[in-house]
């Protein structure tokens, strides 16, 4: 649950920041999220969801 309200907060961010620059409408926001609740209610949703925790995971091993 941590990781993917990360990943959701760091997404809202992303977003916002998008629209308030101008590069991101907000009915293009919208629409993003619109895709992402139809894609998590489909049978690849385990996958993004793996894969997703797969990138996170290397990123949290790396070394500096």
């Amino acid at each position: 649950m941590t990781l993917s309200l990360s990943v959701l907060m760091v997404l809202t961010v992303a977003a916002l920041l998008m629209c308030r620059k101008g590069d991101l409408k907000v009915w293009h926001a919208i629409v993003c999220a619109l895709f992402g609740f139809y894609l998590a209610s489909t049978s690849v949703a385990p996958t993004v969801r793996q894969g997703t925790s797969a990138v996170a995971e290397f990123i949290s091993g790396i070394k500096l």
